[in-house]
């Protein structure tokens, strides 16, 4: 099984940016057990601050991997792009979110991705991209 996550802007700052709210951890270093972990699934990591970029990596793995975990940040509120080239591709595709959105501001309520996704995981801090691999494996 071949898995991408795809984190949006400014997710690069996991373990720097509000600890409160995103825990004192990289993300860097939370990938490697994920990958230690899922030793049968074939993972994968691309980060981006830029939209086109997230809309590009889309485009390139969604015909051929099993399945995508995207954390859009906040793009997730913003971005049609993103929704319609989640729509456009074959592979399912999973949102996650570290933090609740829906206890934060209102703007974080509203989700473009949501719609075209096969499901969201949210508010289990980092666990929620293992929740969203186990979704893929069972």
């Amino acid at each position: 099984m071949k898995l991408l996550i795809i984190n949006g802007p400014n997710l690069n700052l996991i373990g720097k940016r509000e600890p409160s709210i995103y825990g004192n951890a990289t993300f860097e270093d939370y990938y490697k057990e994920l990958v230690s972990k899922h030793d049968r699934v074939s993972l994968e990591y691309f980060q981006s601050n830029h939209e086109g970029e997230l809309v590009d990596k889309l485009h390139e793995v969604g015909f051929s991997y099993d399945g995508i975990i995207i954390n859009a940040g906040a793009y997730t509120h913003t971005s049609v792009a993103l929704a319609d080239a989640i729509k456009g591709i074959e592979s399912p595709v999973i949102e996650v979110h570290i933090s609740n959105v829906h206890a934060r501001e209102d703007f974080r309520h509203k989700s473009y991705l949501s719609p075209v996704c096969k499901g969201v995981v949210l508010g289990f801090g980092l666990q929620s991209y293992e929740l969203a691999i186990q979704s893929f494996v069972s």
